[in-house]
């Protein structure tokens, strides 16, 4: 079938469509779905925050200190700003993408609008599964942190009741979740700068041992570059970050409820990438500066020995465990309610492309799919029910399925975005771009390559000193998995790669849903005129503020 791209023909939401959609699919072609009957209330400060306090998650406060024990301070900002570097790419490939046709799919739905339909289906249960597992692991970490304070309280209790907390704000109308979500992002970013203000001191001599530190702890032992420059401490460092920042692609699932997509999803791609650099940088930075790789218990992973926690130590701060700790807590509750957000999304994405039962595209009157919150709720109740079948060994598998999840999110993207772009300039569609990636055709190529590369070091220790076969499963679990999925779909549904004059630009794209919209674009009728004589002061501090949390 050829879209013209003259002529935009609307597909109705009802879910009745769904029939044409599975006979199509029989056929091996791909029928147009408008998926957008989802409300389109999230605000460009609540997408913004969202995006940062969707990437500062537990990893940066808890898996710091094991980078730097392994790899010490310059491997680990070695690899923390190459890592940095594959992210901006990445998301420079999708804010492409997903400013032109804001779905809630995103990349999901890129794969098989743009690749091949069994590409989409298989990627999409797997992020679908990951996000499953995470809300799980989530609210299972709670019961960790909770035992700092106390051993006296059950800790299945306190994650049960963070479950129905969080299956609450996904249930209410969508403006709740990301209200929630952006305070809870914001308490993580108060407490990131507070700490390299905090860590700055500290370094000039405003310690316990009113000493000035400097790069002292460059010199200690092995620093800068401990064990091995490449490849050996950097894969545990490239780890460790593609770890704590993987879920950064899935803000683009907000597309589908965001408050004028062509707009706000360009101005988050182009500034969250400077304040994510910010963020983990100077951390690694501080952190490097004023906490030897050499400190006893740095690579536990605890809040006791978090190098944040050290940090504030050294500041005074007697409460400093138990503030970080409550940072962590109210991160991995962030974290949880994110997880199950993207993972009803992205069921709901299935349901109404033909992929799931219709059953799960179901909405309720605020326009949430319901179902599909609940569906993926009651697989991350059945995965943290295995947490504590026999010793954890299926808890433990069920994580490995999903282990390199992110990376390979971030492959298809880059191969998703060089489609694509191809597809745009077969079309003659160019002119339409309202956000370009200034860095394609190279840019994808890098992003394709280097998670490739990420994927398949993630499991050095598999191979060194000897080769374990458990681990090198727990590695690489998932990619078999996925390359299953992929063939057995293309198998039953007959589905062919999409030639590039055949793939469906049109659909969901950002200029028609604003002439449906009455040719208005949503923010417009949000936003009052701003006075000619408004404060310059206020304004200044306004500007400032919007960069650094809006």
């Amino acid at each position: 079938m050829r879209f013209d791209s003259e002529k935009v023909t609307q597909v109705p939401p009802d879910l009745e469509q769904a029939t044409e959609n599975e006979l199509s699919q029989q056929k091996g072609e791909m029928t147009p779905i408008n998926t957008n009957n989802l409300a389109r209330n999230l605000s460009a400060r609540q997408v913004s925050m969202i995006a940062i306090g969707g990437t500062i998650g537990t990893g940066l406060f808890l898996g710091t200190g094991k980078a730097i024990a392994t790899g010490g301070p310059g491997s680990t900002l070695l690899a923390y700003a190459i890592c940095g570097l594959i992210i901006y790419f990445t998301m420079l490939c999708l804010g492409e993408m997903a400013a032109f046709i804001p779905v809630s799919g995103s990349f999901c739905t890129f794969a098989g609008r743009f690749v091949d339909d069994s590409l989409s289906f298989a990627l999409t249960w797997n992020y679908w599964f990951n996000d499953a597992v995470s809300t799980a692991a989530d609210l299972l970490a709670l019961q960790i942190l909770l035992q700092y304070w106390t051993d006296h309280f059950p800790g299945w209790a306190i994650s049960l009741i963070f479950l129905v907390l969080v299956l609450a704000f996904n249930l209410a109308p969508v403006a709740v979740f990301g209200e929630v979500s952006y305070w809870l992002s914001l308490l993580k970013v108060a407490t990131i700068i507070v700490f390299i203000i905090v860590g700055i001191v500290v370094n000039c001599g405003g310690n316990q041992g009113h000493q000035y530190i400097g790069d002292q702890y460059w010199h200690v032992g092995e620093a800068p570059f401990v064990v091995s420059f490449i490849p050996k401490a950097n894969n545990a460092e490239l780890m460790s970050l593609s770890e704590s920042s993987g879920g950064t692609e899935s803000i683009a699932i907000t597309a589908g409820e965001t408050k004028d997509p062509a707009r706000t999803l360009p101005h988050v791609v182009r500034n969250v990438f400077w304040r994510i650099l910010l963020f983990y940088i100077l951390s690694i930075i501080i952190i490097g500066f004023n906490v030897p790789y050499t400190y006893p218990g740095l690579s536990t992973k605890s809040t006791s020995t978090s190098p944040f926690t050290i940090v504030f130590v050294e500041a005074g701060s007697a409460a400093a465990g138990s503030f970080i700790n409550a940072v962590i807590f109210t991160s991995a509750i962030s974290a949880s309610n994110h997880a199950l957000f993207v993972g009803s999304r992205l069921l709901y994405t299935l349901a109404i492309s033909g992929h799931a039962p219709r059953f799960l595209g179901h909405i309720n009157r605020f326009q949430v799919p319901w179902v599909a919150v609940l569906g993926t709720l009651v697989i991350s109740a059945l995965c943290f029910g295995a947490s504590y079948i026999g010793q954890g060994q299926l808890w433990v598998w069920l994580q490995n399925i999903v282990g390199v999840s992110n990376q390979i999110s971030w492959v298809v993207i880059g191969i998703a975005s060089l489609r694509f772009r191809t597809g745009i300039k077969k079309q003659n569609l160019e002119h339409l771009l309202n956000f370009k990636n200034w860095t394609y055709p190279w840019g994808p190529i890098f992003t394709v390559g280097m998670n490739v590369v990420l994927i398949l070091v993630q499991g050095w220790t598999c191979f060194s000193p000897s080769f374990n076969v458990v681990d090198f499963f727990s590695f690489y679990l998932e990619i078999p998995v996925l390359i299953i999925m992929i063939i057995g779909w293309k198998l039953i549904k007959k589905t062919k790669l999409v030639k590039l004059d055949e793939m469906d630009l049109v659909t969901d794209r950002y200029d028609t849903l604003i002439n449906l919209a009455g040719g208005v674009h949503e923010s417009d009728s949000t936003h009052g005129p701003v006075s000619p004589g408004q404060n310059k002061i206020l304004g200044t501090f306004k500007r400032i503020g919007m960069y650094f949390c809006f």
